[in-house]
């Protein structure tokens, strides 16, 4: 029997495939929530199978918000959106 941490890990990946066909303009507020429920996922990947499995559920995370994740990081160290300092 699977684990409910695989069984949930695999439908936060079905949930963001779907996501990811949606207009950008409504990509926002379910892609928030997929991001904000992934450390959790990856946390309980990690309780029931180690650091592998938790290591290739942060690289996929990190692959797949590679841009909003650096968006978020200009935006909190006083970088501009287009990523160049303010005048």
């Amino acid at each position: 029997m699977m684990s409910l941490s695989l069984i949930a890990s695999a439908v936060w990946v079905l949930c963001a495939s779907e996501v990811a066909f949606l207009p950008l303009r409504y990509q926002r507020p379910p892609g928030l929530l997929l991001l904000l429920i992934a450390p959790a996922l990856i946390w309980l990947l990690y309780r029931d199978f180690g650091l592998p499995a938790a290591g290739f559920g942060l690289f996929a995370l990190l692959s797949m918000f590679r841009k909003p994740l650096t968006y978020l990081l200009r935006r909190s160290f006083g970088g501009t959106e287009s990523g160049g300092p303010r005048p």
